[in-house]
């Protein structure tokens, strides 16, 4: 998988991507991440990217020919096309349904605003969708693409050791959150290893570890049970639940 970024500051997601999962990835030739800088094809003595907005206000909002120039360059460097996505606090929100359908793309553009934002002609124009990583305001958008690369790369084939680990994370295969995780010493000052994860039983173990997620769903997630994948004992074991038993 290829992803392209769009950024003032390349570097920082070039940066992120060189650690754990992600730099894994790349090493392995599963993953390559490549930086584009509007600043380098702005024009002027000052390569200027931003101006101030019409109609007044604070801020400066960035400009569309350093942009389009940049994103045209990028998709120039690779024949494969490439989805178009704006990372956005308007955007819809990214969760791992819409990381999985990133994931299985063969290239990305990663288009990371700054200031008040992008000229709204150059997002109607190029940008094919706007994702957002949640409901608050960052000073861009390249925090945002690191998330998402790091989210992608992580569902490449091969790039992590145990390819179990994806298919067991929060939100993926059936909808709920992860079970809590346990490891050495069994004994410590704060507390003890559920017998049950000692005892060898995989048949217990694995109800238990259904169970522990389904109870973490409902008390922190609720609203994830109206889509995950229930079976007939899930349903009764929530039921359980609601009645307090």
């Amino acid at each position: 998988m290829r992803v392209d970024v769009i950024s003032l500051f390349p570097e920082f997601v070039a940066g992120c991507a060189g650690f754990g999962v992600v730099g894994r990835a790349i090493e392995r030739e599963l993953l390559s991440v490549h930086g584009w800088n509007p600043r380098d094809y702005a024009e002027g003595n000052y390569r200027r990217v931003d101006d101030r907005p019409f109609g007044g206000g604070p801020g400066m909002v960035m400009m569309i020919d350093p942009l389009r120039t940049a994103i045209a360059a990028a998709r120039a460097a690779d024949p494969a096309p490439a989805r178009l996505v704006y990372l956005s606090p308007q955007g819809r929100r990214l969760d791992q349904a819409k990381v999985r359908e990133l994931a299985a793309r063969e290239r990305l553009l990663l288009l990371c605003g700054r200031y008040e934002g992008v000229d709204e002609r150059l997002v109607q124009a190029e940008v094919d969708e706007e994702i957002s990583i949640g409901d608050y305001v960052l000073s861009g958008g390249e925090l945002a693409a690191a998330v998402v690369i790091d989210a992608v790369a992580r569902l490449q084939e091969g790039a992590l050791n145990d390819a179990e680990s994806a298919s067991q994370d929060s939100f993926d295969a059936d909808g709920l959150l992860d079970c809590p995780h346990y490891t050495k010493p069994a004994s410590h000052a704060l507390g003890e290893v559920p017998d049950v994860l000692l005892s060898g039983n995989h048949a217990e173990i694995g109800r238990w570890r259904r169970q522990q997620a389904l109870l973490r769903t409902f008390e922190r997630r609720p609203d994830l049970l109206e889509t995950a994948r229930l079976d007939e004992a899930d349903r009764r074991f929530i039921a359980s639940l609601r009645a307090g038993v």
